[in-house]
């Protein structure tokens, strides 16, 4: 069964670069779609970047543009790099994987069934 992990998050200067690292572990991300999904106190669970077996990557409009992700199938891991970090910015992120086709176009959290435990990122101004 796989698992993952997060890596990284922690206190961030507004402006700066937020890394996170999702490790997976017990069989393995070759064959998933790998993403990550954040939530802020008070506010609803949202998908931020999605990248497909077939290294097909979509963003959310709120990172587009200052997000990048990467998988390495050797290391079983996927790097997500957000710069010039706002405020908004600030929640849990969440890595999630699933073998199903077609879940980085729907960007469900539904439709992901391994989930990691996340990991807090704070933006400070």
């Amino acid at each position: 069964q796989l698992h993952v992990v997060e890596y990284g998050g922690g206190l961030v200067q507004a402006g700066g670069s937020l890394r996170l690292r999702c490790t997976g572990y017990g069989r393995t991300l070759e064959d998933h779609s790998v993403g990550w999904f954040r939530q802020a106190p008070g506010k609803e669970r949202e998908g931020v970047a999605c990248i497909s077996d077939k290294f097909i990557i979509n963003y959310a409009e709120s990172v587009k543009g200052r997000a990048t992700f990467f998988r390495d199938n050797d290391k079983e891991e996927v790097l997500l790099e957000i710069k010039n970090l706002k405020p908004e910015d600030a929640a849990t992120y969440y890595c999630v994987a699933d073998r199903k086709m077609y879940v980085c176009d729907t960007m469900a959290p539904s439709d992901f069934a391994t989930w990691g435990q996340g990991t807090q990122v704070t933006v400070s101004s």
